[in-house]
């Protein structure tokens, strides 16, 4: 049977809890308020941008779109939700929250957001302010506005999530699952890549403001942008390969998941499978203990290894991982980690008190350089591109000569390969939402 999230969610709130009162002492803090946020003005217009929920007031409480909200914390006592529910008629009032998390609390109604200065309790107590300043806060009476030694902290043991935290990223894996499913068959079916999106907004029941980040969906030689921002409407383009990397939320987690489909059989669809069956090798080297520079540095030799069997390459891989050439071809890092954020915070923090763990030399977009903890969830994303940009710069170095060009130019037409992975590191063997949601 499926586990009940609101069960875990105590059991939660009491470890973020545990994890802010340590952060207090040790800064010299009485409490912490986080403010939720509230959504910006587009320049000399009435429209605002789509709003995302401060992440550390997210992970109190499962509220994404609670707008100018805050929540209060001075230890040993129950936590304050001041929520606010202005009067309004020319939009519709958020409503009040309801669910067995929410006995956890005290609730405050607003109508002000201004009201919470008094009930936030923040007189004669050195209370830390967490979130985005608003210039009506100036006179409240802070004793620090996002306190950078606190925000370390906080932000590296946030990397390991709580069992409440793993089903609510479980959760955002199936909903993300059935979209992909949605849009490969719309992509089969002949429709556009805008048309593909729709449909996987659909299946996923969540409108675009409401994913973790903007679909990418993209045909042919599109693939090879890696951040493909355009959704052509176009239908009557021819149909190599179709790129999918979109993800899904569940309660402010997300899912972050890539596939890529050859439009037919031949050179590219054996591409594809060769990456998918090194991609499920790099998912099982997640255990706990393991440096994650050491898995994307395994990438690079195992794309390497099938550039040269697919014909790509000449030589060595772990040559081609030395000289730069396996770059060429995938050029950005393993993966990252995931949560309330999709690039979730303090991949690179050496320890809680601050500093970075640096890259491996010559990879400079690597975004988790830690040595994996049971509790993290990483994504787990092997490439291989056909870029024009590092292509033209290969081909006028030494790294030209080993580069087979008549299988680039066959190839290049289908843009590139992505599968990506969301992975949990346990105490044993690693839990695969991703590999797991498409099996339901």
């Amino acid at each position: 049977m499926p586990i009940e999230v609101d069960s875990l969610y105590p059991a939660h709130l009491t470890e973020v809890r545990r994890r802010t009162d340590r952060a207090l002492a040790a800064h010299g803090f009485d409490g912490l308020v986080m403010f939720s946020g509230c959504a910006g003005y587009s320049f000399l217009d009435d429209r605002t941008y789509p709003f995302r929920a401060n992440p550390h007031f997210a992970q109190w409480v499962p509220l994404g779109d609670a707008q100018q909200c805050f929540v209060g914390y001075v230890p040993g006592q129950a936590p304050l939700l001041c929520f606010h529910q202005p009067a309004d008629y020319w939009h519709k009032p958020p409503e009040l929250p309801t669910g067995d998390w929410l006995r956890e609390f005290r609730l405050e109604v607003l109508r002000d957001p201004g009201s919470a200065r008094e009930l936030l309790g923040l007189a004669g107590r050195r209370i830390a302010f967490i979130g985005e300043w608003q210039a009506g806060f100036d006179a409240w009476g802070f004793a620090a506005v996002n306190p950078a030694a606190l925000l370390d902290e906080l932000h590296y043991h946030r990397a390991v999530k709580t069992p409440y935290e793993v089903e609510c990223m479980r959760r955002a894996s199936v909903l993300a699952a059935r979209g992909h499913v949605a849009a490969r068959d719309a992509f089969r079916a002949g429709a556009s890549e805008f048309e593909t999106h729709l449909a996987y907004c659909a299946a996923v029941g969540q409108r675009d403001e409401e994913l973790p980040y903007g679909n990418i969906i993209a045909f042919n030689e599109g693939a090879a942008v890696l951040h493909y921002q355009h959704l052509r409407r176009e239908r009557g383009v021819p149909r190599r390969s179709f790129l999918i990397d979109a993800g899904a939320q569940f309660r402010g987690y997300a899912a972050d998941i890539t596939r890529t489909y050859a439009a037919d059989d031949g050179d590219f669809a054996g591409l594809v499978a060769g990456m998918d069956a090194l991609q499920l090798e790099l998912c099982a080297a997640i255990r706990s203990g393991t440096d994650y520079r050491d898995v994307h540095l395994l990438a690079h030799r195992l794309i390497a290894g099938l550039l040269r069997s697919a014909g790509i390459i000449d030589g060595d891989p772990d040559e081609a991982v030395a000289t730069g050439l396996s770059s060429v071809f995938f050029p950005h890092g393993i993966g990252h980690l995931l949560g309330l954020q999709v690039h979730d915070v303090a991949g690179l923090a050496r320890d809680a008190s601050g500093g970075e763990i640096p890259r491996p030399a010559g990879h400079p977009y690597l975004r988790l350089t830690r040595v994996l903890e049971p509790g993290f969830v990483v994504t787990v994303e092997p490439g291989l591109y056909f870029i024009d940009l590092l292509l033209d710069e290969a081909r006028g170095r030494d790294h030209g000569r080993r580069i087979r060009w008549d299988a680039v130019e066959r190839l290049r037409p289908y843009g590139g390969i992505r599968i990506e992975d969301n992975v949990v590191c346990t105490a044993g063997a690693p839990e695969n939402l991703t590999r797991d949601a498409f099996a339901n």
